[in-house]
């Protein structure tokens, strides 16, 4: 295999903007993996024109939800809630060849490899809390007073589960099994849309939006199932960090008057192993 590994977030393509660029998006080689950490629309019907014109490109997507595709948005006509929307999305890209956190771990066997690529849903449980904020109703409180409050709140449900932080642990538990099953011979690409450890959030321009962001559960992951590079999105600041000595690699597209703001073209694609062509 002579291709590269790529990666992209929030592709958010209910703008029609982000359509476009989307519909540039393209492999440098027939060999090229693309993948695909989550918002890429809120309507079901966005999500499967993204994924199936990317599969029909690349040689491999995989796609990991984010918390834009687990919205029950009034105007979709897939009116599926909590963990049967989410199923559904599955059978969906199942069907478009398109690989899930429920599928079997593919090896990346190109440049870098072999890796284990372990895409990842895990939800997040309010625990990345702004300073003086002992509990998740405190640390609500605070961003309702603020007035930054994650849409979430109004259109992601949890059902059947009591509530978002139930849903998070119980995907936890299912991610920690299927990740201390992969090959213990082999490192890892983790790919998740929301950050695995909390000093990302950390440049938020809102702090209170972190509690959205991720779980204190996951802060070790990266060291304990062998990551090489960990890919993210949700934050829509794209960038390098390194903890742990572990690359972390923010993919996001984001909204288009927040990549406008950087002026020229977004060219989106970050190349996660792999050498240029």
């Amino acid at each position: 295999m002579t291709g590269s590994l790529f990666a992209v977030s929030d592709l958010h393509v209910s703008y029609a903007e982000n359509r476009r660029i989307v519909d540039g998006l393209r492999p440098e080689t027939a060999d090229d993996w693309l993948l695909v950490a989550g918002d890429v629309g809120e309507l079901f019907g966005h999500v499967e024109w993204a994924l199936r014109l990317l599969r029909d490109r690349f040689a491999t997507v995989v796609w990991v939800p984010g918390n834009h595709e687990l919205w029950t948005h009034p105007s979709d006509p897939v009116t599926l809630r909590g963990r049967e929307r989410y199923d559904a999305l599955v059978r969906m890209c199942r069907d478009l060849g398109v690989l899930t956190p429920e599928d079997e771990y593919p090896v990346w066997r190109g440049e870098g490899g072999p890796v284990t690529v372990a895409p990842l849903f895990q939800l997040y449980d309010y625990s990345f809390r702004p300073p003086g904020a002992n509990s998740k109703e405190e640390s609500l409180r605070q961003a309702y007073e603020a007035g930054v409050v994650c849409t979430d709140e109004v259109l992601l449900h949890p059902d059947p589960y009591p509530d978002r932080e139930s849903w998070c642990w119980a995907r936890l538990a299912e991610t920690e099994r299927r990740l201390a099953a992969a090959d213990p011979a082999l490192p890892t690409v983790l790919v998740s849309h929301w950050p695995l450890v909390r000093e990302p959030t950390d440049v938020l321009w809102y702090p209170e939006f972190a509690q959205w962001c991720g779980t204190d559960r996951t802060a070790d992951w990266h060291v304990r199932h062998r990551a090489v590079v960990a890919v993210y999105g949700h934050l829509h600041i794209p960038r390098t960090t390194h903890h742990d000595g572990v690359r972390f690699e923010e993919v996001s597209l984001g909204y288009p008057r927040e990549w406008a703001r950087r002026g020229g073209e977004p060219q989106p694609m970050r190349r996660i192993l792999g050498g240029a062509p």
